[in-house]
């Protein structure tokens, strides 16, 4: 069925190249409500792209005792128009199952054996950890394939494309106040479930951050993620440079802190609307933050609470950086200030969640001993 499939799109694929009246292709997609919604997708392309013609033949769905339950049904996955592309992967627009999905497509090289190696285990750890998470800012696993020399993941379609691109068609330091918190929001959100489920992301910046229609944040790309349990001792520089905490450009064992750090040059990235360390190369960046302890500039207008969490979250001892929970209550407090008009202070936000419960604890126990008299 799905070497059918392939045939049905490499066909249409010698038609586009012929001359026509039409130049794009529409599609009916079923959003699960009454009414169809309509996607155009332009410049078709089809898996032959990735897919040597010779082995097109050969792509057959995997027998039942050979599938696993994430895997895709291929016969329902139409392939529309690539929006992204890595050194090994492309992300392509797609139809699956009547519904609007990113299809990201990774090429397993079998010349160089490190590399294969690698990209097979980011795939499979990728795979197992999406599938296992569900939360509303965090972007959601629909289904994988893995068939050499391809494997592909597939997951919501996200409309409004990547943080990093939203901010660049914004003016520096534009970003209100209200938006800058309900997008901080969303994904220390996404970040305080991931942590909670014992994952690290070790890649959070703006690229990996994802907006729908409705502009809410999902987190994405988890290829070098991993269980903190498995993680604690792993040491490399997994993930980018500008974003990356000190001790994994270091190659230190990393914890769940890395991800607090990368945060804070999020929330940066959010106030200025700017490339942090613009200017600098990737390797300039990763020396200035890890041999001089170089951070972003903080700008004069940045609000003093905002400036004193991103300083907190990105402290090169990663023990006074602050749990995502507490980053979570903190965001709050300021939303709630912003909310009923009220200036926002750091005094406040970053109390912890446990000191909450022991203030709590102790009042409620001078209470108990206190003597009520009729």
């Amino acid at each position: 069925m799905a070497a059918s499939c392939f045939k049905m799109w490499k066909a249409k694929e010698r038609h586009a190249s012929m001359p026509s009246s039409s130049s794009s292709t529409r599609i009916r997609v079923n959003t699960g409500m009454e009414n169809m919604d309509r996607r155009r997708f332009d410049s078709l392309e089809s898996w032959s792209m990735i897919l040597d013609s010779e082995n097109l033949d050969n792509w057959e769905t995997p027998k039942e005792d050979e599938q696993e339950e994430w895997t895709a049904d291929l016969s329902q996955l139409f392939i529309g128009n690539k929006f992204a592309s890595g050194a090994h992967s492309r992300i392509y627009r797609g139809i699956y199952k009547q519904r609007a999905v990113a299809v990201k497509m990774v090429r397993i090289p079998n010349q160089k054996e490190e590399t294969k190696t690698l990209l097979e285990h980011q795939f499979k750890s990728e795979v197992a950890l999406l599938s296992r998470l569900s939360h509303p800012n965090i972007v959601q696993f629909i289904a994988a394939c893995r068939k050499p020399p391809v494997y592909c993941i597939i997951t919501e379609y996200m409309s409004q494309g990547n943080l990093r691109m939203y901010l660049n068609k914004k003016e520096p330091y534009s970003l209100s106040i209200e938006t800058i918190l309900r997008l901080a929001l969303d994904i220390s959100r996404g970040m305080e479930y991931l942590h909670s489920q014992g994952v690290i992301h070790r890649d959070l910046k703006s690229n990996n951050l994802l907006l729908n229609d409705e502009m809410r944040v999902k987190v994405a790309d988890f290829g070098t993620s991993c269980l903190e349990t498995q993680c604690q001792d792993s040491k490399g520089n997994m993930g980018t440079y500008r974003w990356m905490a000190p001790e994994m450009i270091k190659e230190k064992p990393c914890t769940r802190k890395v991800d607090v750090y990368s945060f804070g040059i999020v929330l940066w990235e959010l106030t200025t609307a700017l490339l942090p360390f613009q200017g600098m190369t990737p390797i300039q960046a990763a020396f200035a933050v890890s041999e001089k302890n170089e951070r972003p500039p903080l700008p004069a207008s940045c609000q003093p609470a905002i400036a004193h969490l991103i300083k907190r979250c990105w402290a090169l001892n990663p023990s006074k950086r602050p749990d995502f929970c507490d980053i979570v209550a903190a965001l709050e407090n300021f939303d709630a200030c912003v909310r009923e008009g009220l200036p926002i202070t750091s005094h406040s936000g970053l109390v912890s969640r446990n000191a909450i419960l022991e203030r709590l604890k102790c009042c409620v126990s001078s209470c108990s001993s206190v003597s009520v008299q009729a």
